[in-house]
């Protein structure tokens, strides 16, 4: 095995100054685990820009190596689960936060984090799809689980340029769902009527300045990536027993409700935890994402960096300037 290893660092300083640069490390740095992964691709969310800049609500501990998601191949396994040459996809848990990330030649974690990648995806496929799309894949599920069918009308998705929002809309409209998108990026509004979106309506469209317990209940259904207002608009605006999947609070994490859409309407809201989500049902996403429910336009979803663009992307995503999925091409498939 190869005696160092490539991988984008984040530090601090006796000043507490942030440093984040690609460096070689000791191959023997990598934590402890059952399972080492030699990475193919990694990506970059939200989550991941906030760790390269240091942000303490993400990274515990520094030196740190952000990137919550990977996909690769296994190259050691003390777990009968995996065995050395498996293609495999790790999302979430610790990954990229209490734990040493993707953004690195190689990985090495407990199996219960791991999902063999399932036929029918390529490793490539599995990280454009990557956390965003494991959870919006989740956000479906609920719906479904809660007997939403598309013959409820449309079904409002918001944050809808992002990556959870986007790949929401795409695969509502992959299972027959009729799709209103909401965003206040202008630019995308087009584009999310590419993917699968009937009508696209301006976030400011939406007036959040009604203190009523209930109003009119306009949605069968809505995912939710934003938080805040708008989410408790959303569950005072849903009909009689529909739901509400949240996942997202960059809109705000207090939520203004009474009981009342609960108790009058049957509404549930549904808390999405792409985080901890169990194994089990993971892969079972996992194999949907790469059978009746597999996108056909993957592959035109994402750019691919290396390692070296990081910082740049990252600088973007924290601008709010960034206006796509991208993904880091870190080692030979």
């Amino acid at each position: 095995m190869t005696e160092s290893l490539r991988c984008y660092q984040v530090n601090k300083n006796e000043e507490k100054e942030i440093s984040a640069d690609l460096v070689s490390v000791p191959y023997n740095n990598l934590p402890s685990g059952a399972v080492t992964i030699r990475v193919v691709y990694s990506s970059i969310n939200y989550k991941d820009a906030l760790a390269a800049s240091g942000h303490p609500g993400v990274v515990r501990k520094f030196p740190h190596v952000p990137g919550i998601d990977a996909a690769g191949v296994v190259v050691e396994s003390d777990s009968d689960q995996f065995t050395v040459g498996q293609s495999v996809v790790v999302t979430s848990y610790e990954l990229g936060v209490e734990r040493w990330g993707g953004w690195a030649e190689f990985i090495r974690v407990q199996p219960e984090w791991i999902v063999p990648l399932p036929a029918g995806l390529t490793l490539k496929e599995s990280m454009i799809l990557g956390t965003a799309g494991l959870t919006a894949a989740m956000c479906v599920d609920s719906l479904l689980h809660h007997h939403i069918t598309p013959d409820a009308g449309n079904i409002l998705v918001t944050g809808a340029s992002g990556g959870v929002g986007s790949f929401s809309v795409s695969l509502l409209s992959r299972l027959g769902f009729q799709v209103t998108a909401v965003s206040g990026k202008h630019a995308l509004h087009e584009r999310l009527i590419k993917l699968g979106a009937s009508k696209v309506i301006d976030r400011l469209a939406i007036d959040l300045t009604s203190d009523k317990p209930l109003l009119k209940g306009h949605w069968p259904a809505a995912i939710d990536t934003v938080g805040g207002f708008l989410l408790s608009h959303l569950v005072r605006s849903i009909q009689p027993h529909g739901c509400v999947a949240a996942c997202g609070n960059v809109g705000g994490a207090e939520l203004n409700l009474t009981v009342f859409p609960f108790i009058l309407r049957g509404i549930t809201l549904d808390g999405i935890d792409s985080a901890w989500y169990p194994i089990e049902r993971r892969t079972a996403l996992w194999q949907k994402l790469a059978t009746e429910w597999k996108l056909p336009d993957l592959d035109s979803r994402a750019k691919v960096i290396t390692l070296d663009q990081i910082p740049e992307t990252v600088e973007s995503i924290l601008e709010g300037t960034h206006q796509e999925r991208t993904i880091i091409k870190i080692g030979a498939e």
